[in-house]
């Protein structure tokens, strides 16, 4: 992280927090990395605001120590990850320190200012040269590639330089660690460049090669609650705000395991530490159900818990992203999830006021929406010169005070996302999960996602679109009953409320405890959607309240018990017979 060379030097003249006044003599830029020089460590930090001689930097660490005038000295060079081979498995800080390696070094308690690089630098690789010498690159092309995991990383041209390049030394196929040269290239004025399999990219500024393209392959997720009504598509946006309790880190750890992406990147930016922890202990012993090999191996973990520094949740989230974008550029399908964006904007709240500026809605900074908009702006899919595509989806757990989702932060989210998953805590409390709430819910992709289930199930959307309204119309016949009661209410009203709670207890809610029914394959849920039109279209009729009563639980009974039977196994098969033959003996008529 650290560069030898100091562009301009500084000493502190004030402290507010981990905000700190620097005056300082030469030329610096804002975004710059800075160091507060202690007795026995330097603490990184970021330069947020200058004004004249006074430069605003806000220290991603505990600022104990730190006193008038003590010495300041600025890198020259923007906040920045390391990219490269060795990436995927990792767990690391916001500003990508391996904390399994700090650890080692620093105990269980970790010390001020200790910095250590995220990529194994002695580590080799099998590299296999793509280029010849004579070859016509430019940034974003690849030089060569090794395996990483179960993946062709991509050795690419930087992406700080422009224009074309000639290719005029290429290595052979070798083992080689990743500070070795592996290719040399000059410019048009003749000037040679040598290329090792490390790149660094500014975090909050986006790099990318290749045009934009519009999204249109669904991302399954093994939630039929989501990939029915509101799926989300390879390269879109969501997010899911919610009270406490609610399930969103539940949900976030089941996208993270099942969603249908080449890799994952979790950025825990200010939630509480035992949820981290426990998605430590949980994800190294999981097994990809893809792949059959450990989760991990296609996973990157970012990790800033609400008792380390607020500071460094933004750079942990734009590290993230920009870990994303990196593996985007080699044709694969990214997904992120931040939780919480929330954290993040109360972090941005804090130094705000710190730097006493103007306060919008709530104390929140003025600028909050565009922030948050930049950070969603950033997923998409890319069309490369190759051929392939690649796309970044990114979702955010919002995590609004009380759960009134008209607070600023989930306003902005929601005027930026494709797609809106709203936990209700009143699901929550009686036990329907995941407790999003259908009602309230909604997403943008739904008309091209049709387009691809309707290979599946002709006229998906006008299906969808059924199962919603029957919901609706069930919801309202249900607070008419808690009035009048089921005496006052029509039979055919008490029908279409029968209806809906099958809908909702039997296809939308799913046992995340059971390991058939924790994950829905599309081709599944498909088959269950068909069964469900099946009854939504079917007249029934009965004498009795009782009577309608009787059958929609047997049913309820029975599909629960087909959800938790292993698909086309002998005893889904019965079960989906004994069903059938149940709706014909009752007269259905579809």
């Amino acid at each position: 992280m650290e560069k030898k060379e100091i562009f301009a030097r500084g000493k502190v003249l004030a402290a507010f927090g981990n905000l700190l006044h620097v005056e300082f003599d030469g030329n610096i830029c804002q975004g710059e990395v800075a160091y507060i020089h202690l007795k026995n460590t330097k603490l990184a930090a970021e330069v947020i605001e200058i004004a004249g001689n006074i430069a605003k930097v806000q220290v991603f660490e505990d600022t104990r120590g730190i006193k008038l005038n003590t010495e300041v000295s600025f890198s020259g060079h923007l906040l920045e990850a390391e990219l490269g081979p060795g990436l995927l498995t990792l767990v690391v800080d916001g500003l990508q320190n391996p904390l399994e390696k700090i650890g080692e070094t620093a105990g269980l308690f970790l010390s001020q200012g200790v910095y250590v690089s995220s990529l194994d630098h002695n580590k080799k690789w099998d590299y296999k040269p793509l280029v010849q010498i004579g070859d016509i690159v430019k940034r974003g092309d690849s030089l060569g590639e090794v395996m990483e995991s179960l993946f062709h990383h991509q050795i690419m041209l930087p992406f700080f330089l422009t224009g074309d390049f000639k290719i005029t030394w290429v290595i052979s196929p070798g083992s080689y660690n990743i500070d070795t040269v592996v290719a040399k290239a000059k410019d048009k004025t003749g000037k040679e460049y040598e290329f090792t399999m490390v790149q660094r990219w500014p975090i909050k500024l986006s790099l990318c090669e290749g045009s934009r393209a519009s999204p249109d392959k669904m991302m399954g997720t093994g939630l039929r609650i989501l990939d029915t009504p509101f799926p989300i598509l390879k390269g879109g946006t969501f997010c899911s705000p919610g009270p406490f309790g609610a399930g969103k880190t539940v949900l976030q750890h089941h996208l993270a395991k099942h969603s249908d992406v080449d890799i994952v990147i979790v950025a825990a930016c200010g939630e509480r530490a035992g949820e981290v922890v426990e998605m430590l202990r949980e994800f190294p012993h999981l097994v990809d159900t893809r792949t059959n090999s450990p989760l991990m191996n296609r996973t990157v973990i970012i990790c800033n818990t609400s008792s380390m520094p607020v500071a460094a949740r933004e750079a942990s989230v734009y590290l993230a992203v920009t870990i994303a974008e990196y593996y985007r550029q080699m044709g694969l399908d990214i997904l992120v999830l931040a939780d919480s964006t929330s954290r993040w904007a109360q972090a941005m709240r804090e130094m705000s006021g710190r730097l006493e500026e103007i306060p919008g809605e709530e104390a929140f900074p003025a600028y909050l929406a565009s922030r948050i908009a930049a950070f969603y702006e950033r997923a998409g899919v890319i069309s490369l010169a190759n051929g392939k595509k690649g796309s970044l989806t990114i979702g955010g757990a919002v995590s609004p005070a009380g759960g009134n989702f008209e607070e600023p932060v989930t306003q902005a989210t929601l005027a930026v996302v494709g797609a809106f998953w709203g936990l209700s805590k009143e699901r929550s409390d009686a036990r329907r999960f995941p407790a999003i709430d259908p009602l309230i819910s909604w997403t943008k992709y739904l008309s091209k996602a049709s387009k691809e289930l309707n290979y599946y199930l002709e006229g998906w959307k006008s299906k969808v679109d059924k199962a919603v309204s029957i919901l609706r119309q069930g919801s309202e016949i249900g607070k008419k009953m808690e009035v009048v009661g089921e005496e006052g209410t029509a039979i055919e009203d008490m029908i279409i409320y029968l209806k809906a709670e099958l809908f909702d207890s039997c296809y939308l809610q799913q046992n995340a405890f059971d390991k058939v029914d924790s994950y829905c394959p599309q081709k599944r849920q498909i088959e269950l959607f068909e069964l469900m039109h099946v009854i939504f279209d079917a007249h029934f009729t009965f004498d009795t309240r009782d009577d309608a009563r009787t059958l929609f639980l047997w049913m309820h009974n029975e599909i629960k018990n087909l959800n938790y039977s292993e698909y086309k196994s002998l005893g889904y098969q019965e079960i989906l017979k004994q069903i059938k033959v149940k709706l014909e003996s009752a007269g259905v008529r579809s």
